[in-house]
Order: C-alpha cells, then structure tokens, then sequence
C-alpha cells in the first residue's frame, strides 16, 4: 500500500521541546507509521520536515506542526491517538486549579513573569530552542527567580549577560545545557531518584553529577542540592559566575555538610577565583578537575565518602554470561584470543563527561558523545532517544570491544534496556564484546536492578562505575585479565 502524508499545525498551542520529542517517538511507533514529526514549527523543525518530504503550509515558532507519513487508514488511527497524547501534555495540575468541584479551568499565564506573580514560585526551568531560550530566561531572572536552562545551542555572550544579571538580582542561572538539578530534593531534567542527605553539589556537568550522586545513593549517602551550572561556566568568557554563586548558596545552607564541585579543567584565572572562594568557605570541598592527569570521578565518589566517614562499598557489577571469573574476567572473548591480542575500543556515549573519562581511562579507542550539540540539533538527546547509538552500535566490526552508558532517572527513556539489550545481543554473538556502565539508583522508575539484569542477560558486563567500567573495557581490549580500574 502507497505511503500517504498527513500534514497540521494548531495555532496557538505550545509545549516544550523535550515533550514534544516523547510524543513523536512515540507515534513514530504506531502501527502503519513510518514518519512522524510533531515539533514546534520553529525554522529549523520546519527545515528537518521539509527535508523529509512533507508539503509544509505557512507556520511559525508560535505554530504546533504535525506531520504524519504512512498508510492512510493507520493515519486515521494514529491521529486520534497523537490527539490523545497532545491532551494529555495540556491537561492542568491539580495545584493550578480547574480540577474538581465544578471549578472553572484557569487560563494558563502566558509568561515567566506573570507565572511568577500568580504563584508563588522561586525558580523557573527554560526548555525551548536555543535561539529562544534568552528572552525567557531574562524574563524569569527580571522576576527574581532563579533559572534552570536546560535548552542548549545559547550562544556564550546571552549566557554571560543573563548570569551577571542574575548576580545582581541575587539569583542563580544553572546553564545554559543544565541536564540535571536537585533543588530540595526535587529533580529537575534529568534526575535520578536521590535520598536526602548532607551533600551539596556544584557541577558544571550533568552525567558527571549524575555518576557521584547515584554511586553516593548506592553507599546510602544522600544529597542535598545538585546546583548544574552549564559546561561553560568555568570557561574564561564566563568567569565561573554561577559556580561562585552556588558555592555560596550551598556554603549558607545548613542542610549541607559537605560540597562536591566538579569540573573540567577551568580557564587558569578562573581556577583561581574559585580557589580562593571555596578558601573562604567554612563548609568543606572535595574539588574534581576533569582531565588528563586528575582523578575520576568514582574516586572522588569514594573521596567524599571518607571526607564523611562512611565506609567505601564494593560497586555493584555484574559479569558477563558465562564468565566465571570472580572479580569477572574478559566477557565474550573468542577462545583464540589471549594476552597481546589487540583489539579497539569503541566507545558510544550519551554523557559527555562520562565520555571523557571513559576515554583518559582507556587510553585509546575511539569516543563519541552522542549527546554533543551537534547530534542534538532537532533531535531528541540519546538519553531519551537510542537511534543514532543502536546505529553506531550495529557498525561496530566483530572482535572490537564496545563501550556504552546507559543513564536512568526521571526523564531519560522510561525502559533503555527495550532497545539497547537486543542491539546487544546482536553485537555480542556477532563476536563484538559489549561493556556497560549504568548510572542510576536503586530508586529510579526504570529498576537499576532490572535494567542490569536485562543488559547482562544481552552478553554486556554491567557496571555501576563508569571509571571502572572504562577500565575494563581497556583490559578487554588488550586481552589482559587483572581487575584493577
């Protein structure tokens, strides 16, 4: 049967990037679709679309754009249900009134600033393209709200602006491109199911953040804030302004007892302000530099535990089918290989810093991190939507040595393990060895325990660690047993 298009736009109607990219996953998903795009019909969206084949009419940023190819009676069907899906994204809260009781729904405010004097709110978080993402978060810091951004492809003189700004209202901007925060024990973006407790984090990365927070949650240590403040805010254009900011919120906070900052290695002079800021602080620091030469970040994991008194646990890790070595040996190695048997490691990253690490710990091999702006652009991140890596991952040649995180929490893909375990398995009895570092806790909606479970049943090691699982990974490739990080 002849594909056939489907093509709407609702005027009048917006929801943010990240939920959008759920519903066109989904209804890629339907039975009889073949395409589906359904975006705000910002220049770029209209572009991906066009370019897809769609006969697209008038729209603009303030425009829903709906865009279906497949067969036509599936069409119908899948219609209603994007309908359903679109009603459900624009249903209101119980908090925002209009529910129950016969009451009148509320017209939503249609700004930061007027949400802002309407209910009583402290920070808002910014989820919309780039190129719009200033105006919004300008308007919240004029406000006196803090501001999460998690929008990314802002370009470095907005972020300066809007963060010095910010310091004059007396409010934080975490970002631009902040994946994840905990303010109060509530996640915002990307966030793991964490337990109170006396940790305060600064981090200028999110799957860095996620990494020590979920190994502290797994030696039964909480948090108490995860203050992300943007890659970029270390850089010498930014000057650290939010990261000397959160330093000082955490330092006044009582709930908080010790601070972790993590970083890659900052501009020289702004290492130097930082320095001399945590010099100040009466809270202690436990400092990760990310790069050549420093410490990982299960280290520094392990770093604040002692600062704490807290014993280190063994992280949890499980071996490969069929290897009964205890710690595991080399999972899937063909039986001709042995010591001197070099193979390549290719790593397949959905975390930038965890990209990085993975890659100073292995030495060589080659790295990407499908989660970099330029794989981003118009498409949903790799935490949320596995395609481009299952596409990377069926490239790998038999006999090399493959190397993938896998990140739970809230708002990363409700099920990783769906798609990535029979991509795996597929890999593996190819003669490909498959090893996993899966950060998470043992609270997230997705199971920690499960989600290991089902990847380790694939033919993957699983590991908590993502230096550990680096480490092995390298081990496997240069066919070398010992199980030393």
């Amino acid at each position: 049967m002849a594909s056939t298009d489907m093509v709407r736009t609702r005027t009048g109607v917006y929801h943010d990037s990240v939920s959008l990219m759920r519903v066109s996953r989904t209804a890629s998903a339907l039975p009889g679709v073949e395409v589906a795009v359904v975006a705000m019909a910002t220049e770029l969206n209209l572009q991906i679309a066009s370019e897809l084949g769609f006969d697209l009419p008038q729209a603009g940023p303030a425009d829903l754009l709906i865009a279906l190819r497949g067969e036509s009676d599936a069409l119908e069907a899948a219609s209603g249900e994007l309908d359903g899906l679109l009603t459900a994204l624009s249903a209101p809260s119980p908090s925002a009134g209009g529910v129950g009781g016969g009451g009148t729904a509320e017209l939503p405010p249609r700004t930061v600033r007027a949400a802002a004097r309407e209910r009583a709110a402290d920070l808002a978080l910014v989820s919309v393209p780039g190129p719009h993402a200033f105006a919004e978060a300008l308007d919240a810091v004029e406000a006196g709200l803090s501001v999460m951004i998690f929008s990314d492809n802002v370009p470095v003189e907005q972020e300066v602006l809007l963060k010095r700004r910010a310091a004059e209202r007396g409010v934080l901007v975490m970002g631009p491109d902040c994946g994840t925060a905990v303010i109060g024990g509530a996640g915002l973006g990307f966030a793991n199911v964490l337990r109170p407790g006396p940790v305060g984090l600064v981090a200028a990365s999110g799957t860095g953040a996620q990494q020590v927070t979920c190994l502290l949650d797994l030696a039964g240590v909480g948090v108490s804030h995860v203050l992300g403040v943007g890659g970029r805010d270390l850089s010498a254009d930014v000057g650290g302004l939010s990261t000397l900011r959160a330093l000082e919120a955490l330092d006044a906070d009582p709930a908080t007892e010790l601070i972790v900052l993590i970083s890659k290695p900052p501009a020289p002079q702004v290492a130097r302000a930082v320095e001399e800021a945590v010099a100040r602080l009466g809270t202690p620091v436990v400092t990760a530099l990310l790069g050549p030469g420093q410490t990982d970040l299960t280290s520094v994991t392990e770093a604040a535990l002692r600062a704490l008194g807290v014993p280190i646990p063994t992280w949890p890790s499980w071996p490969a089918p069929g290897t009964t070595d205890a710690p595991p040996g080399l999972p899937g190695l063909p039986e001709t290989d042995g010591p001197g048997a070099e193979r390549n490691v290719r790593g397949i990253y959905s975390g930038g810093t965890l990209c990085v690490e993975a890659r100073l710990i292995a030495g060589t091999g080659e790295f990407t991190d499908f989660g970099d702006d330029a794989y981003t652009v118009g498409r949903a991140h790799p935490m949320i939507d596995p395609t481009l890596r299952l596409e990377a991952l069926a490239e790998v040649p038999p006999g090399d040595v493959v190397l993938l995180d896998v990140v739970l929490g809230h708002g990363s893909d409700p099920d990783p393990s769906a798609r990535l375990a029979p991509a795996i398995a597929e890999a593996v009895a190819g003669g490909v060895t498959a090893v996993v570092a899966l950060v998470g806790s043992e609270g997230d909606p997705q199971g920690l325990a499960a989600q290991a479970g089902a990847l380790n049943a694939a033919g993957a090691a699983v590991f908590t660690s993502n230096a550990e699982a680096a480490g092995y990974a390298a081990r496997a490739s240069a066919g070398i047993t010992a199980n030393t990080r």
